[in-house]
């Protein structure tokens, strides 16, 4: 009980403390990349999921298992414009320590670009990519609870405009197996800039508060997923007047209480199991399909993503797919290896 009393009383204190940055207000946007295949199969964000995919550690540190002890996750995402996405997870579990530790690096290129000076003159050439490298832990509190916590080391090279930043995310897991059942609490990209993009004028850590639910059915292969996102904050309505006016485009409602404050929060998520070796998933994030849905024009599928994996005792392969237009979405491929199954 003193336990989650002082849990509580931290987490209070984080939303309190950092419950400042609103999307499309803060550095580092490429964290909205998921670099795991599942999580993004499942709406963008899941923190809950009950599974033993090792680049789930890059949502929720807590989500680290011993279960997950040797695996070596790859992820790669074909982006627009020739952009390059990846990232790498290694899970380690540490019997004497009693402590699951995880290694990640996330990496986007964005290609050969063309720097020019003011006149439009050619100088040069320019490669900008954004990486991080984390450091995750976790351990078990009696039987139900794991907590964890990560420290990310996140940079960013734009040619002559650069900035790094140190933050860290932690996190709390409730598993009752008896009810399949799993709760997870997570703070997410807290920290400092170490050096802004622009001498001073200090960027804005893209902080989020995130909770989430996972149940899986008794008698069915089926678990359901619900995900509250930026719980910090209540108003995630972000409007441009002038460009609304300009178009013709209808105002949000912007007051203390609407549903659709309310429902930009919330994602859900479902994972099939069909057999031993193949699953499902899929997911609805509300924000994403409000945000990226162009006025008076069919929004299709923005807003959904769909994934399928084989599971393979030595070989684990995922694919996701993301709508992020009413056309068209961009892919994402998942190698997971048990190394520890290799020996």
């Amino acid at each position: 009980m003193k336990f989650v009393l002082t849990a509580c009383f931290l987490w209070l204190h984080i939303i309190f403390t950092y419950g400042q940055t609103l999307g499309g207000k803060s550095a580092y946007s490429f964290f909205k990349l998921q670099p795991s295949p599942v999580a993004a199969a499942s709406g963008g964000i899941n923190v809950s999921l009950m599974t033993d995919e090792a680049s789930m550690g890059f949502q929720n540190p807590a989500m680290l298992s011993n279960k997950m002890h040797g695996q070596l996750a790859a992820n790669f995402n074909s982006l627009y414009a020739g952009l390059s996405h990846f990232s790498l997870f290694q899970a380690y579990s540490h019997k004497k320590l009693n402590t699951n530790f995880g290694l990640g690096l996330v990496y986007l290129n964005y290609g050969n670009l063309v720097e020019t000076d003011v006149a439009g003159n050619e100088i040069g050439a320019l490669r900008p990519r954004d990486f991080v490298i984390q450091l995750s832990a976790a351990r078990q509190y009696l039987n139900k609870w794991n907590y964890g916590a990560t420290v990310k080391m996140i940079h960013s090279n734009y040619g002559v405009v650069r900035s790094s930043a140190l933050a860290a995310d932690v996190g709390i897991r409730y598993t009752d197996t008896s009810r399949l059942l799993q709760m997870s609490l997570v703070a997410m990209n807290m920290g400092v800039v170490l050096k802004s993009y622009v001498s001073g004028q200090p960027e804005e850590l893209p902080f989020d508060v995130v909770f989430g639910i996972s149940k899986k059915l008794e008698k069915a292969p089926v678990q359901f997923s619900f995900t509250a996102h930026h719980l910090h904050r209540f108003n995630l309505l972000y409007e441009d007047s002038l460009f609304s006016n300009a178009i013709g485009a209808p105002r949000s409602a912007t007051g203390k209480f609407s549903f659709e404050n309310i429902f930009r929060h919330f994602i859900i998520a479902t994972q099939i199991n069909l057999s031993k070796y193949i699953e499902v998933n899929a997911g609805y994030n509300f924000m994403r399909r409000k945000e990226l849905g162009i006025f008076n024009v069919p929004k299709g599928l923005v807003g959904f993503s769909l994934g399928v994996g084989a599971l393979f005792p030595k070989l684990q392969i995922r694919y996701a797919r993301t709508y992020m237009q009413n056309t068209t979405g961009y892919n994402q491929l998942g190698i997971n290896l048990p190394l520890a199954r290799y020996r």
